[in-house]
């Protein structure tokens, strides 16, 4: 039964790897350029530190991810795996959260704030950014039941009761 759980457990992490990538791989390569009155102006994702933190975030998850697959084969505490789990769940969640907020300025603005949406004049950046956030998202829950997975495993036996 052990077994099945890890088999399962590494399925998630290859899982959420995928959609960290997929995230990272169309944030990086979101870009578009729009004239306006004469003016040419360039978006990209390094043009907004949210997006930026949104990338590395999603690449030490990524990572921790490569790192816990690979350490999983060897005999590790799982202690020491939800507690990096937890880590990584609280980061994949802050950069979408991050991120989502500065998307739904981008695409509906901020009449409060003076701020005009962007998304008309440079619709291939928001679609790219917008598939990133989907992936980014994906990669979020997928961790977030991995990390319950993790907790049954690390506390199925305090709970198991013996007659």
């Amino acid at each position: 039964m052990a077994k099945v759980k890890k088999i399962f457990t590494n399925i998630l992490r290859l899982l959420a790897l995928a959609a960290t990538v997929v995230a990272i791989v169309f944030m990086v390569t979101s870009h578009d350029s729009a004239q306006v009155l004469n003016l040419t102006f360039t978006v990209k994702y390094s043009n907004t530190p949210v997006f930026k933190y949104f990338v590395i975030a999603k690449a030490i998850a990524g990572g921790y991810i490569v790192i816990s697959i690979l350490l999983s084969f060897k005999s590790l505490s799982w202690r020491l795996l939800v507690i990096l789990d937890m880590v990584t769940t609280v980061l994949l969640t802050s950069s979408i959260s991050a991120a989502l907020a500065i998307a739904q300025v981008g695409k509906k603005g901020n009449t409060h704030a003076g701020w005009l949406p962007v998304c008309e004049q440079v619709p291939d950046f928001c679609d790219q950014v917008t598939i990133a956030l989907i992936a980014g998202f994906a990669a979020a829950i997928i961790y977030f039941v991995l990390l319950l997975c993790s907790l049954y495993v690390v506390l199925s036996p305090i709970f198991v009761v013996t007659p």
